[in-house]
């Protein structure tokens, strides 16, 4: 099995820090890392076209297993020919496995050994996935990248829950892993990452940690995170974790995707990355500008006629004016969410490029400590 484990070319190593770039090569296409993956919940990122997501140069997607499962529902999906062929998105597309979904309703549901039980949150109809059916709803959406069935905690649990939420993450690792290699002798070209969870609590992140590397998956995931953590136990345990995991497979930290905490992860050696709120923010008049956010209702940008960032490439930043995109925002227009978005996004695609080249030249150092400055000094 190991010749097709092997997905991941490291290409260089920065100097001064653990960050690297590389290549991920999937069934729709080859991935450079290290990259932010937009987040399209239901097969499509909201606002944003297809043409949009490819024009920025997106080579990967993220879309949400618990979500389709419940709309349009699997059936409908694989019918269509799968997240490719329903979506007409023809690159990569990596799908979560429902259980942060699964985790954030929490008086919906009940984990057992066995699986968990939960109740949509559409109708209150009642569902059981285990490892291996959620493996199975992968393989049918046809997932260049799918995630194993995890338990996610909270901050601050005892470490007894913790342990506890650890073991059935293992044990349903295990049974993910033996149901994706069965799809793989049957023709599925997917991938498969199993989670390292632990909370935390540093022995249980080891453990954890030990174990999943010890499955020889294509790739491996860090779970539990940005979880509503203070920022300083984020970037602790982060940087534990990340210097447990082998070198030669990708690392993905799961929902984080604001230019601070992509940075801390690329210094830490993280290929991967994803995050709802640069498109939700985007819908609620957020702006990323290399000097901070903005919020685009503030009365100060009624007259104000250039772009939103004058360093920014982007089609928005080069044809509208904060004053328009005000206007839009102030009377509701869907336009403002689809503007807002693609900004949100080629800002973030940029940034990525720009840190592609830091760490090839051995300055990502450098690059993280002014890009920083000059963003958290300027907010608005």
């Amino acid at each position: 099995m190991s010749e097709i484990l092997s997905i991941f070319t490291q290409l260089h190593a920065d100097a001064g820090s653990r960050a690297r770039t590389g290549i991920m090569e999937l069934p729709h296409g080859k991935v450079r890392t290290p990259v932010f993956m937009p987040v399209g919940t239901s097969a499509t990122v909201k606002a944003m076209t297809k043409d949009d997501l490819e024009e920025i140069g997106f080579e990967i997607l993220l879309a949400n297993t618990y979500h389709l499962y419940l709309r349009p529902g699997v059936d409908i999906v694989e019918e269509a020919g799968g997240l490719h062929g329903f979506s007409l998105w023809n690159k990569n597309f990596l799908t979560d496995s429902g259980g942060f979904q699964v985790f954030s309703l929490a008086p919906f549901r009940k984990i057992t050994q066995q699986g968990v039980a939960f109740q949509s949150h559409i109708d209150g109809s009642r569902h059981f996935l285990t490892p291996e059916s959620v493996v199975e709803l992968q393989r049918r959406y046809n997932s260049d990248i799918q995630m194993q069935l995890d338990v996610c905690t909270g901050y601050g649990i005892p470490k007894k829950e913790a342990a506890e939420a650890l073991r059935i993450t293992s044990d349903w690792s295990n049974r993910a892993m033996a149901a994706w290699r069965e799809a793989r002798q049957q023709g599925y070209q997917g991938m498969l990452f199993p989670i390292v969870q632990g909370n935390f609590y540093e022995d249980l992140r080891q453990e954890s940690a030990a174990f999943v590397a010890g499955l020889d998956a294509p790739g491996i995931a860090i779970g539990g995170l940005s979880v509503g953590e203070p920022h300083q136990v984020y970037t602790q345990m982060l940087a534990h974790t990340a210097a447990l995991l082998p070198e030669d497979k990708p690392r993905y930290v799961m929902g984080i995707g604001t230019p601070d905490y992509i940075l801390e992860a690329v210094e830490n050696g993280i290929d991967m990355f994803d995050c709802v709120l640069p498109t939700r923010n985007a819908r609620n008049g957020s702006y990323f500008t290399r000097d901070g956010s903005i919020s685009i209702k503030n009365a100060r940008f009624a007259r104000d006629f250039g772009p939103i960032d004058s360093a920014c490439r982007c089609k928005i930043c080069r044809q509208y004016s904060r004053a328009y995109l005000r206007h839009l925002f102030k009377e509701q227009e869907i336009l403002s969410s689809m503007l807002a978005s693609y900004h949100n996004l080629a800002f973030l695609h940029q940034m990525m490029e720009e840190v592609w080249t830091a760490i090839e030249e051995d300055r990502f150092t450098e690059y993280k400590r002014n890009f920083l400055e000059r963003y958290n000094g300027g907010g608005h």
